[in-house]
């Protein structure tokens, strides 16, 4: 892990938060039946989690050890609140259609998890690497599992129709449990690719 090259193969694809780890799932089952939401929200996790970890890895020395999670903590909400500001300013229905899971994101446990275990032991700049990797591997599954929620939910994406005029839209695709569905079915085809490539070896 210590190397740029490194921490993005790990946090991509060996040890990715969501189908490895399992973290972050109450943000698949809450916001991936749009990409538009589901972009926004996970570029915010991308933005917080690069931030937090650069900041944490940069003031570690300072931070007494029996306080570090309450900084943490602190130190994630200061950067979730600038989020929330700027969606507020900019995006104003974005913001009112993700409500209150923008603010849900300072309980992110794979944003504390790499601030714990990464940041407070790397220098700044890979920890921001590793902050900015880690979202990134967040973002790809849910938007992967958006892609399809929407496509058959909907027949659009991004809000664009793209489905022919007569398509029958799948009614359980717009319902949340669809996104446990999609994700148990994504993290069973990656483990068989893995193991796959393992027994080649």
């Amino acid at each position: 892990m210590n190397s740029y090259k490194g921490v993005l193969k790990e946090n991509l694809w060996d040890n990715n938060p969501v189908f490895v780890q399992i973290l972050g799932i109450c943000s698949t089952l809450a916001v991936t039946n749009n990409l538009t939401n589901t972009f926004i929200m996970t570029l915010s996790v991308v933005f917080v989690a690069g931030l937090t970890n650069f900041t944490v890895a940069s003031i570690k020395h300072l931070i007494p050890g029996k306080v570090r999670m309450i900084i943490q903590t602190l130190i994630i909400s200061f950067f979730v609140i600038i989020v929330d500001l700027l969606l507020r300013a900019f995006l104003p229905t974005v913001s009112k259609s993700l409500g209150p899971y923008v603010g849900l994101i300072i309980t992110n446990c794979i944003i504390m998890g790499r601030a714990e275990a990464f940041a407070q032991s790397n220098k700044p700049l890979i920890s921001l690497w590793d902050g900015i990797t880690t979202g990134i591997g967040y973002m790809w599954i849910l938007m992967a599992i958006a892609f399809i929620r929407e496509l058959l939910g909907f027949g659009s994406l991004f809000g664009m129709q793209v489905m022919p005029e007569g398509f029958q839209t799948w009614t359980i695709m717009i319902m949340a449990p669809s996104a446990f569905f999609i994700l148990g079915g994504a993290i069973w085809i990656i483990n068989n690719i893995k193991l796959s490539k393992e027994s080649s070896k």
